[in-house]
């Protein structure tokens, strides 16, 4: 392993757990080349303080999830393929969280 790799992950501040780390060095494992670790990518957020990065509500990572596979399925709420099916949740329920998070598509003007 480079000292560049043990230096970088020394530097992050590892704001999960010890799977996190494990995550990583398998996808370092799965990605380099040879028979030298590679990360592949920077990790993000290396040096930084948990402490000093803001961490999302879970209503906001709640948002931001439903609104990524609403994006993804074309704003197909239920059906096949629906974002509730991908979500593992009925369509009412889905529904209701969209409602009380005050996720509503906009339609564009032609």
């Amino acid at each position: 392993m480079p000292q560049a790799t043990i230096e970088q992950l020394k530097a992050f501040a590892w704001p999960g757990n010890v799977r996190e780390l494990e995550h990583v060095i398998e996808r370092a494992v799965i990605v380099s080349p040879g028979d030298t670790l590679e990360l592949g990518e920077p990790l993000t957020g290396a040096g930084d303080s948990p402490v000093d990065a803001p961490l999302p509500t879970l209503e906001e990572l709640e948002r931001s999830h439903i609104l990524v596979v609403l994006t993804q399925t074309g704003w197909r709420v239920s059906g096949k393929d629906g974002a509730a099916e991908v979500l593992g949740l009925k369509p009412t329920t889905l529904e209701a969280r969209m409602k009380k998070l005050g996720i509503e598509r906009v339609k564009r003007e032609a």
